[in-house]
């Protein structure tokens, strides 16, 4: 479990972060929710020691992280970020090996061997081992580098917005592989998330942040609400329920003035 406390974030006089406060339970999948400039991805990065807390506490199963060295959050951690920088000209095989890296710096083992092809197979990758990465399509590219993140088996994953620029087969794919990291494998899964069907339907718990506060958190069919979401987005909301899942309508909302949203 991560547990954040009194959470703060500043740069200069701007606050991003203010006294936030959240459980992200183990071997679950988190959703973080909430409107552009809620603070997510900050919060993200900062679990993810990319970001220095202006104030308060991160613990990883009760100890603040503040205490864990770099090298060994690396096996325990793992973060894809939003806009993943590779200028290199690697294939898929190769950008995966990339996630062995806090275990073998460089030097493959064969267990570095064995959990990339697990990574690669996991996600039905093999037909693209020898592709170049900047030859193959956004989904397929996103694919890729989750299989990265994947192969450094860590307990925990942190994603920044991975559906981003998705279309809806590869969103399906990348939320169904994570449901399947937690599922069969007891991963944590932590990611940003604006799709808000995709978060209320693949998502065992929701953190929601607006305006760098936290704006609730819980259990996914406790707090996924009509009431819930429009406080939080300042939209209509109508939720309908079936045996498939539930479906968020927010379409042609009057906004929470009655003005066209």
């Amino acid at each position: 479990m991560i547990t954040v406390r009194h959470l703060q974030k500043s740069y200069g006089d701007k606050t991003v972060l203010s006294s936030v406060n959240a459980e992200f339970p183990a071997q679950r999948v988190t959703s973080l929710i909430g409107p552009n400039g809620a603070g997510k991805s900050t919060l993200l990065m900062l679990m993810a020691r990319l970001l220095e807390p202006s104030g308060g506490v991160i613990e990883l199963q009760g100890r603040s992280v503040a205490d864990i060295r770099t090298a060994d959050y690396a096996k325990r951690v793992a973060t894809l970020r939003q806009s993943p920088g590779f200028n290199m000209r690697l294939t898929v095989q190769e950008l995966v090996e990339f996630g062995r890296f806090p275990h073998s710096r460089g030097a493959l083992t064969a267990e570095d061997l064995r959990a990339r092809d697990d990574a690669i197979e996991f996600l039905s990758l093999d037909s693209l081992r020898h592709a170049y990465i900047d030859e193959i399509s956004g989904g397929q590219r996103q694919m890729a580098f989750l299989a990265m993140t994947i192969a450094q088996q860590t307990d925990v994953l942190l994603l920044d917005e991975p559906l981003n620029n998705l279309d809806m087969k590869h969103a399906v794919q990348i939320m169904q592989a994570l449901r399947r990291l937690c599922d069969e494998q007891g991963r944590t899964v932590i990611l940003v998330i604006h799709d808000i069907n995709f978060a209320a339907n693949y998502s065992d718990h929701i953190v929601a942040l607006k305006d760098g506060a936290l704006h609730f958190s819980g259990r996914t069919d406790e707090v996924v609400t009509e009431a819930r979401l429009s406080g939080l987005y300042e939209l209509d909301f109508e939720i309908t329920r079936n045996a498939r899942g539930c479906v968020c309508n927010y379409f042609n909302s009057t906004g929470p003035k009655g003005n066209r949203s």
